[in-house]
């Protein structure tokens, strides 16, 4: 299984999210561990535009593979800032850069994060153990 970034947020739907301790403009992926699960990612498709405001938990888009179909989740509540259309032009960035080039969209952050997962919380719910 590929390791969990310790710097990053999860969530138990399996975002990430980056820059929670850093500022306001959260980024937003999904997992390797998802990714993996997914198996090969060949549509990617983010539904809210910039400058829309989305609230945490609600759909926001979605991630299509060779085996299935999934919601990709708000972490947080804000406005979202960029999409990634690089992600959306090449969705297999999600499998072969999920921290990295294969983020998905990034967010200003209205409100808090409190209800994400540390790195340690997010590899306990990945391993069973939570």
């Amino acid at each position: 299984m590929s390791s969990i970034p310790d710097e990053l947020h999860y969530t138990k739907e399996h975002e990430w999210v980056a820059g929670v301790d850093d500022g306001l403009t959260l980024t937003v992926g999904i997992t390797a561990y998802a990714a993996e699960a997914l198996g090969d990612v060949v549509y990617v498709q983010i539904t809210p535009e910039p400058g829309a405001a989305i609230t945490a938990g609600e759909a926001v888009g979605e991630v299509e593979s060779t085996k299935s179909v999934s919601d990709i989740y708000a972490p947080v509540s804000g406005e979202v800032v960029e999409v990634n259309a690089a992600v959306v032009d090449d969705p297999s960035l999600v499998n072969n850069d999920p921290y990295g080039e294969g983020w998905l969209f990034r967010v200003r952050l209205e409100g808090d994060a409190d209800d994400l997962l540390s790195a340690e919380e997010y590899t306990a719910l990945t391993s069973g153990e939570s």
